[in-house]
């Protein structure tokens, strides 16, 4: 059997492949999903491709080929990055934004004249990009160029992408000649106004030529016909496509070892004349200690023991037995408890705040970060969000808590939460880089709404 479409979303513990079909049509079928552990430590990622399109087949009853081969990926470690620019509230933000949307992992941040212990750590760290940045356009130069000048001693054969003042792009590419530089549009071209989305772009670029030499990972350019983008780019792109739907939107992604949070909205008009600082439109943040395998247990301790045990008579023994697949629903009301957790915390820590300042003439509301209060529709995917049994009750936890931290820039008017029932986001967010038209067709299929 002859199929449209493969895609392979491979994780760092496990690889997802999903047979597409139809999909020129306005209702495209999902025909069948094969899941297998990721093979990358045996030294070849498509065994486990190979194992997962296996499934399908055997869910089919047949042999299967396909017309297209797509890919995401947070395997091998992701994008690790480090990050260099002007002042940290200007540029130092953009390319953070620009960064983390694009599903590069941070490990290293300098604001201004980087010094030489500022290399060493660059060195130590070992990083697959470095990101430069600094100075609005055709602003403040000497700082952007000497930490050109010291990067282009690193004994380090990584790419190097330039995204700040375009004043001084040529001189860049002189002194940074015998590096592999890409060059793009500022992140901040003037005061107060981010431009991420071309840093992105570049970024992506970046990891689909990493990925395919990174260890274990050789092998798949037998598969894939486009470039394989980051698993949390892809699903920034779907959340992108949910904002051209339902406009103000908002997708928390709860993973065994991380909650990744993407937003969309330009916020509520009365806020924004109040922020201090410029937030992207699109804006995505992870956070590292919260998830519900690898983290489980640091997300215990956020918790507090002595309230799961009030909950739990037996949790001691729930704790032992943490797995991504719970064997009862006791162990699957456990997990759901610690989703619960991430969803809104994750939720809350990408949100920004109302803060009050004292002045002169009394005092004054300010805010600070991501606005949030316009978002009216809220969406969960991740296996806990996709396949749990208790996700409406880990998604609607949202509902209402924004009367209990007044300060924060929560969703206030929620209208509709929904999930990614078939756990597509990802094979959605690859599938809009070949064609926008077919993905919006697979996310429509694809969404199940809660009532609330």
């Amino acid at each position: 059997m002859k199929v449209d479409l493969l895609t392979a979303e491979i994780g760092s513990t496990t690889t997802i492949v999903t047979a597409f079909d139809k999909i020129d049509t306005k209702k495209p079928i999902i025909l069948a999903q094969g899941e297998h552990y990721t093979t990358i430590n045996e030294g070849d990622i498509t065994i486990g491709i190979e194992r997962a399109i296996k499934t399908i087949e055997e869910k089919i009853g047949e042999k299967i080929s396909w017309d297209k081969f797509l890919a995401t990926s947070s395997a091998a470690g992701g994008l690790k990055m480090t990050v260099h620019g002007l002042v940290y509230d200007m540029t130092v933000k953009a390319s953070r934004e620009a960064a983390l949307g694009a599903g590069g992992v941070i490990k290293y941040v300098t604001a201004g004249k980087m010094r030489n212990s500022h290399l060493r750590k660059i060195i130590e760290i070992n990083p697959n990009v470095i990101f430069l940045a600094g100075g609005v356009d055709y602003g403040e130069e000497e700082t952007v160029l000497h930490n050109a000048e010291l990067l282009r001693d690193l004994p380090l054969n990584v790419p190097i992408i330039y995204a700040g003042n375009t004043a001084v792009a040529d001189e860049i590419k002189e002194i940074l000649s015998d590096k592999k530089l890409y060059i793009t549009e500022n992140v901040y071209p003037k005061v107060d106004q981010l431009n991420v989305e071309p840093a992105r772009r570049v970024i992506q670029e970046v990891f689909a030529e990493h990925i395919i030499h990174a260890p274990g990972m050789e092998k798949i350019e037998e598969y894939v016909d486009e470039n394989i983008i980051p698993t949390p780019a892809a699903v920034m792109r779907t959340t992108q496509l949910l904002s051209e739907l339902y406009e103000d939107v908002l997708t928390v992604d709860i993973g065994g070892a991380t909650t990744d949070v993407d937003s969309v909205t330009e916020g509520d008009p009365e806020v924004q004349s109040i922020m201090i600082s410029p937030e992207p439109i699109a804006k995505r943040t992870v956070e590292g200690d919260m998830g519900v395998f690898v983290n489980a247990h640091t997300v215990i301790d956020l918790i507090g023991e002595k309230v799961l045990r009030g909950k739990f008579s037996n949790f001691d023994q729930l704790k032992e037995e943490i797995s991504p697949y719970p064997k009862s629903e006791e162990n699957e009301k456990f997990m759901a408890t610690l989703a619960e957790y991430c969803f809104v915390e994750g939720i809350r820590r990408h949100a920004g705040k109302k803060k009050h300042i004292y002045t002169p003439l009394g005092r004054k509301t300010i805010a600070q970060g991501k606005d949030l209060t316009a978002v009216k529709y809220i969406f969960g995917t991740g296996g806990v969000l996709t396949r749990s049994k208790f996700n409406k009750k880990i998604i609607t936890s949202i509902i209402g808590e924004y009367k209990k931290h007044p300060d924060e820039l929560l969703p206030k008017d929620i209208k509709k939460i929904g999930y990614d029932k078939n756990y597509i986001f990802a094979p959605i967010g690859v599938i809009s880089t070949v064609d926008k038209e077919i993905a919006m067709n697979i996310l429509k299929e694809d969404l199940e709404f809660f009532e609330i």
